[in-house]
């Protein structure tokens, strides 16, 4: 599919969408310092309980089960032939106990209990090794576009990865959506992804650089609005591509995944348009002003 984009000014356009993204982030701000982040039960403490059953059992029969048994607040997720219930508060030995015995009687007797308690210390852990992994990931990323391209590459395209991470994370606080390893992975599959679109458009960039001759600032500005109108086709392919697999799975996908799907297509939009609209310009305005070109004169009326 190809659409045609030449005529559009990609870094015009971006100054408004600077000024959207920096309240966006003060929003986001806002927003976790005053409600946080709703976290599952990968980094809190409480318990996980995941029960195989070899014939199916109805939702609506479980809940009224686990109400009358206070077992205390919980999720609950069910397939055909699985059930995950994660309880906020972790459950003692005779809780956990008379929870199988129970359920056996009332349900299934051939069903096969695997239960998980997280205490606050793991939750901790988890927590810090999900911010470590983005961390490391990132650094990772300053280096190699550092290498491969030049400085101002790199954080251009750092910031709007950090920018991308924020925006979905933000949008989970706000919305008081479950934060678990799911989420995690989801977060930096979408960096990797974001990354690969900016790398394509600072690709082209640098290949359009070595045959532009800039004497003004519009001539920069030209190479940066030609280069991201050279690949925005395929950036826009793959993004509708990615995000149709993702929908996916958010609609027919079990409940375990749907956060992770849900992340995914929220990352993947915000990403493309930062790419375009953060990344690019956000360069060309580190590049103009390390080296000052002439403005370009206005000309006169013969």
């Amino acid at each position: 599919m190809r659409y045609k984009f030449s005529n559009l000014n990609f870094v015009k356009i971006a100054r408004p969408v600077f000024i959207s993204a920096i309240v966006l982030v003060l929003a986001g701000i806002v927003s976790l310092s005053i409600f946080g982040l709703n976290y599952g039960i990968d980094f809190k403490s409480g318990s996980s309980v995941d029960i195989s059953v070899s014939k199916n059992v109805e939702k609506a029969q479980v809940e009224p089960f686990l109400n009358s048994e206070e077992f205390g607040k919980y999720t609950f997720t069910s397939g055909e032939s699985r059930i995950s219930i994660r309880f906020e508060e972790a459950l003692t030995d005779v809780q956990q106990k008379k929870l199988e015995s129970d359920f056996k009687e009332k349900f299934d007797a051939k069903a096969s209990f695997e239960v998980n308690i997280v205490d606050v210390d793991i939750a901790k852990e988890q927590e810090w090794n999900a911010l470590k992994g983005i961390l490391i990931a990132c650094i990772g990323i300053v280096i190699y576009v550092a290498i491969r391209f030049e400085w101002r590459f790199a954080i251009s395209a750092v910031a709007s990865l950090i920018f991308v991470a924020f925006m979905v994370i933000t949008i989970f606080s706000i919305f008081r959506l479950e934060v678990n390893l799911p989420f995690i992975l989801a977060i930096l599959t979408i960096i990797g992804y974001s990354i690969n679109d900016t790398v394509v458009i600072f690709d082209r960039i640098r290949e359009n650089l070595r045959f532009a001759k800039l004497k003004t600032d519009s001539d920069l500005t030209d190479v940066v609005n030609k280069s991201i109108s050279q690949t925005l086709t395929r950036s826009i392919n793959t993004v509708v591509t990615v995000a149709f697999a993702a929908v996916c799975l958010f609609v027919f996908g079990s409940e375990s995944i749907k956060m992770f799907s849900l992340a995914m297509i929220l990352g993947l939009l915000i990403g493309a348009a930062s790419s375009i609209f953060i990344a690019s310009p956000l360069w060309h305005l580190l590049r103009r002003k390390a080296k000052p070109h002439q403005k370009a004169k206005p000309q006169s009326a013969s």
